[in-house]
């Protein structure tokens, strides 16, 4: 079965462009994860990435809870 050389290249470009796509997914997970590993080292908290307070300063102006108009 013969296929249409434009055909073939479009394959080509396709599955090209899928381990470009690829290799940068797996390039960002890995600078993610060394990422993670060097402050988990440096003894960085993870509750501040979570919204959790990570030191013990408070806030600079109460929280006041504004009556709705």
């Amino acid at each position: 079965m013969l296929t249409h050389p434009d055909l073939m290249m479009a394959e080509i470009r396709y599955r090209q462009d899928e381990r470009i796509a690829e290799a940068e997914r797996s390039r960002l997970l890995a600078a993610a994860r060394r990422h993670r590993r060097r402050s988990r080292a440096d003894g960085e908290s993870s509750l501040a990435a979570r919204g959790q307070p990570d030191g013990t300063l408070t806030a600079c102006d109460p929280h006041v809870a504004v009556p709705a108009r």
